[in-house]
């Protein structure tokens, strides 16, 4: 479908150009930079993928999504200074990959005649997830996903809004549903810094 294939590309660049403005940030080399760039972009589908049994995972089988993959992060090494104007850029840019990953990751499953909410939603949050996850743990933090911050929560909830809305509407605008769903989310909630409730050594959640 060319929707789906267009989603991806634009999550593709979104998480590319995400993991390449944080290796750049955190001073790592021409190598590092694109490294972790391609990982942000490729690494979620790839998990994905190997849950499901699609081997070889298409973001390896297709070298195209690996080359947009490339170019995003050499476009992003060569204009960082303009990028890193927007105060945003990153926050963004990884809030539209997660949107758009979660739902090329739950419709994959819908598609493969997986009927199970559970593992539509599963599907869905480690494909938006997991290339940053590895690109937060490569450059030694601890990933959003795991802190205060709403980033799964976000995930879940588009999936989720795709499962809904999938027998009401077309498949097509059920995919829009959740990437907008997804990304408004996780840039509401850092617009107005919504969190989740932390839990202290202590027991105490805060």
């Amino acid at each position: 479908m060319l929707l789906i294939e267009t989603f991806v590309y634009i999550g593709t660049i979104a998480f590319a150009i995400s993991g390449a403005l944080i290796a750049i940030k955190n001073n790592l080399d021409i190598f590092g930079v694109i490294l972790l760039g391609l990982t942000t972009a490729l690494a979620g589908g790839v998990i994905r993928d190997i849950m499901i049994g699609n081997i070889p995972p298409t973001n390896l089988a297709d070298p195209q999504y690996f080359l947009v993959s490339l170019l995003a992060c050499l476009i992003t090494i060569l204009f960082f200074d303009k990028l890193n104007r927007f105060e945003h850029a990153i926050v963004f840019s990884d809030a539209i990959g997660l949107g758009v990953f979660t739902a090329v990751g739950a419709n994959a499953a819908i598609s493969l005649d997986y009927s199970e909410p559970f593992l539509i939603v599963a599907m869905g949050l480690v494909t938006g997830i997991g290339g940053g996850v590895l690109r937060d743990v490569f450059v030694r933090e601890i990933p959003l996903v795991f802190r205060k911050e709403i980033y799964g929560i976000a995930s879940i909830a588009g999936s989720i809004s795709l499962i809904l809305m999938y027998e009401f509407v077309t498949p097509s605008i059920s995919l829009y549903i959740c990437l907008i769903v997804t990304a408004t989310i996780r840039m509401l909630a850092v617009k107005w810094k919504w969190n989740v409730p932390i839990v202290h050594k202590n027991s105490v959640v805060k």
